[in-house]
C-alpha cells in the first residue's frame, strides 16, 4: 500500500482541488469532465467516496491512466528486499493492532500515558504547535514550485488548522478510546499479512487499501473535530474564465467554520477537461519511469503516484 504515497496523493490533490462538493451529473466512470466545473466536481466526489482507482481513471485521459497503472505495477515489482528489521517491526505492529483484544490492550497501555502527557505537555503543546506552524509556513515560502497565490492559500489553511490543533483535546481519554477502536478496525480491514505483501501490491489492490486507510483517517479526524465531509459539502464552484481550451474555476469552501477559497486551472483534451497540473506531473513522472527502466535498478527508486501527484498543488 505504501502509506507515504497515500499521503502524497491525498494531500496535494485535496489542496489542488480544495475539497469541492459533487453536484454534477457527469458519469464519473468516464475520463475527465464535460465542463471545467464538472471535472472538479467529479474528482472531489471520488475523493469523498475514497474511490482512488476511480479518481485516477476520471482525472486522467485514457492513455495516461494506462501509463500510470503500468508504471505503478512495474515499480511494485522492483521494490528493494525487505530487511529483517523491517519485517519484525511490521509483524509486531500488525499483531498488536489485529489481536482479538487489541482495543482493550492498547487502551490499557495508553490510558496512564495520557494522564502523564496531559500533566507534562498541556501548557507546552500550544507553543510546540506554534513552532511547527512557523516551520511549515517557512517551508511553504521557500518552495520554488509554488506560485505566490498558492503560498497565500496554503498560509490561509494553516491559519485555520493551527488554532484547531491548539484547542483540540489530544489527551482526552474518551476520544483516545474511540481513536484506538478506529485504528484497530482499519488495521483489520487492511488485512496485511507481511511487508512483502505490502510491497507487492499491484495498482488495483493498492488503491483498495488506500480507500480503507482513507476511511480510517477521516474517522480519526472527525473524532477530534475536523470533518472532511463537512468541508466537502461546503464548497461552491464558479467558472472564472474559459477560452482557447483552458479554464479557471474558483473554489470557495469552509474549513472548520472559516471561509477559504482557491483556484483550479483545467485544460481541454479530446473534448474533456482535466487538471493542467495533474496532467503535467503524471506525464513527467511517466517519462522519468521510462528513463529509470533503461537504467540499472536501484533501491532509491521513488513511488510513481507520489511523483505524479506531488505537483498537483500547482493547480
Amino acid at each position: 500500500m505504501r502509506l507515504s504515497p497515500l499521503r502524497r496523493v491525498l494531500l496535494p490533490l485535496c489542496a489542488s482541488l480544495v475539497l469541492a462538493a459533487c453536484h454534477g451529473k457527469d458519469d464519473l466512470s468516464q475520463p475527465g469532465g464535460s465542463s471545467p466545473v464538472a471535472a472538479v466536481q467529479g474528482s472531489i466526489a471520488l475523493i469523498r467516496a475514497g474511490d482512488f482507482n476511480g479518481l485516477w481513471k476520471h482525472a486522467l485521459p485514457p492513455a495516461d491512466y494506462v501509463d500510470l497503472r503500468a508504471d505503478w505495477n512495474r515499480q511494485a515489482k522492483n521494490q528493494p528486499p525487505v530487511t529483517t528489521q523491517d519485517r519484525e517491526r511490521f509483524n509486531a505492529t500488525m499483531a498488536t493492532l489485529t489481536a482479538p483484544d487489541a482495543e482493550i490492550a492498547l487502551y490499557a497501555q495508553l490510558q496512564p500515558k495520557l494522564t502523564q502527557m496531559q500533566q507534562q505537555y498541556k501548557d507546552q503543546l500550544p507553543v510546540l504547535i506554534s513552532i511547527g506552524e512557523a516551520f511549515a509556513k517557512n517551508a511553504v515560502q521557500q518552495n520554488k514550485q509554488l506560485t505566490v497565490q498558492q503560498k497565500t492559500q496554503l498560509d490561509a489553511v494553516l491559519d485555520v488548522l493551527v488554532p484547531w490543533a491548539k484547542q483540540t483535546p489530544w489527551f482526552d481519554q474518551a476520544k483516545a478510546k474511540q481513536a484506538i477502536a478506529v485504528t484497530v478496525r482499519t488495521a483489520r480491514k487492511l488485512d496485511l499479512k507481511s511487508p512483502e505483501q505490502l510491497h507487492a501490491l499491484n495498482f488495483d489492490s493498492a488503491m483498495k487499501k488506500y480507500s480503507t486507510a482513507y476511511a480510517g483517517i477521516k474517522q480519526l479526524l472527525a473524532i477530534y473535530g475536523l470533518s472532511l465531509d463537512d468541508t466537502l459539502n461546503s464548497t461552491k464552484l464558479t467558472q472564472l474564465e474559459n477560452k482557447n481550451g483552458r479554464a479557471v474555476v474558483k473554489i470557495d469552501y469552509t474549513l472548520l467554520g472559516k471561509p477559504l477559497s482557491t483556484e483550479s486551472t483545467l485544460v481541454q483534451q479530446d473534448g474533456r477537461w482535466y487538471s493542467e497540473a495533474m496532467l503535467k506531473s503524471v506525464r513527467e513522472a511517466h517519462q522519468q519511469a521510462l528513463h529509470r527502466a533503461t537504467q540499472p535498478a536501484t533501491s532509491a527508486s521513488a513511488s510513481l503516484p507520489a511523483k505524479a501527484s506531488s505537483a498537483a498543488a500547482k493547480d
